[in-house]
């Protein structure tokens, strides 16, 4: 079977640029880079990734467009760009000579209630649909209902939901998660990526079968067309290995046809993406 990570990572680790990264996640207090993720792959039988941003600059977009460069296997960028910068347009006309860059993100989790619905903020999402670029939504659970009002405003822009929104596992904190989550998958053009479940879940303790409940929710309520799988490595490793994480995704979706797994495994994230095959 075909496997095609939706979502990873890389950085120079930077105390201050990466202040995210506490203590308490030592293990990922380092570089990541696509060397280190090469092996891992070819280990796994992964052909490739989509990377995805991490810090707010011009700059990171810069750097994960050269280590695509010089790394067939990183299939697509997701960038970062200023959505309510007054000169988007220019910015974005910029990138589309960067043939791998395939969408952006802005980190919403945690900002403050309302950003996401400024004028400004979905002004700039609109011009990514115009460009024909993709837009990965990154957000808390309690955020999914303000998030429903966003892509209300944006249904001709492909979404794809990080971490299925991260719902506290470790809690087993489930219902309101279920009903939100359930209303914005109604929106043709939002795609989910399974990952960053793990880390949402006890790290040391966590066991397939607490995973079970939530991914039995988003199959229902995405299908088997807008599901991706992704490993959010390296942030995964402060809960679990790359491949004890792709072998948990493997198990659950063992029952599914083989065509039901490539589309998740592979082909929507194709898709979604417009990734060149190889």
């Amino acid at each position: 079977m075909r496997i095609i990570d939706a979502h990873q990572h890389f950085w120079k680790y930077h105390p201050q640029n990466h202040a995210w990264i506490k203590d308490d996640m030592k293990i990922i207090q380092k570089d990541f880079l696509p060397e280190d993720l090469a092996v891992i792959l070819s280990a796994q039988n992964v052909e490739g990734c989509v990377s995805v941003q991490v810090d707010q600059t011009k700059e990171e977009t810069a750097f994960q467009i050269e280590c695509a460069r010089h790394n067939p296997f990183i299939k697509g960028v997701v960038g970062w760009i200023d959505l309510m910068n007054p000169s988007l347009e220019r910015d974005i006309e910029i990138y589309k000579e960067q043939k791998i860059v395939k969408g952006f993100r802005h980190i919403l989790q945690g900002a403050e209630e309302g950003f996401m619905l400024q004028p400004n903020f979905i002004n700039g999402l609109k011009q990514l649909s115009k460009y024909h670029y993709t837009y990965d939504l990154l957000i808390y659970a309690n955020q999914i209902q303000e998030a429903i009002e966003l892509i209300k405003s944006v249904e001709d822009l492909p979404i794809v939901l990080d971490h299925i929104a991260k719902p506290s596992i470790k809690t087993k904190s489930i219902q309101d998660w279920e009903r939100d989550i359930k209303s914005l998958a109604k929106y043709p053009n939002l795609y989910c990526k399974i990952s960053g479940m793990a880390t949402e879940a006890d790290w040391t303790t966590w066991k397939p079968e607490d995973l079970k409940p939530y991914l039995d929710i988003v199959v229902e309520a995405f299908g088997v067309d807008r599901l991706l799988f992704g490993s959010d490595w390296p942030v995964c490793l402060v809960a679990s290995s790359y491949e004890r994480w792709l072998n948990t995704i493997k198990e659950y979706f063992k029952k599914f046809s083989i065509s039901e797994q490539e589309k998740i495994f592979a082909l929507n994230c194709e898709s979604f993406y417009t990734l060149e095959k190889a």
